[in-house]
């Protein structure tokens, strides 16, 4: 197991990065969008397959893992809300700090996954 960074409460630990793994995190943290993660898991093989890589399927699980990270972590969850919720606001200074807030988030949840 990695060492993890403290960030305050989490919902569940960061699951490995395995399809049953990230498939059992979602169903605590978002079971909602399970359908979704199904979806994008065939077309990925179906990709894999296509293409002769794995590179789809590598995608698919850091796509996932990025979003349990934010499911999961309510720092994170709160600030992701916020700035999609301002994306499209008539200041344009908002929107822009929202869209600057949004890659934010997600950059620290890709960068959390990684460790």
């Amino acid at each position: 197991m990695s060492t993890q960074a403290d960030h305050g409460h989490e919902l569940i630990p960061r699951p490995e990065l395995t399809p049953d793994a990230l498939r059992a995190a979602l169903t605590v943290v978002a079971p909602g969008r399970l359908e979704e993660m199904q979806a994008m898991k065939d077309e990925a093989f179906a990709k894999a397959v296509e293409w002769q890589s794995l590179s789809p399927v590598q995608s698919w699980v850091l796509i996932w893992a990025k979003e349990i990270e934010i499911a999961r972590r309510p720092d994170l969850s709160t600030r992701y809300a916020r700035a999609k919720n301002n994306l499209e606001h008539e200041d344009p200074d908002i929107a822009q700090e929202a869209l600057r807030e949004l890659s934010a988030v997600l950059d620290e949840a890709l960068k959390a996954v990684r460790e």
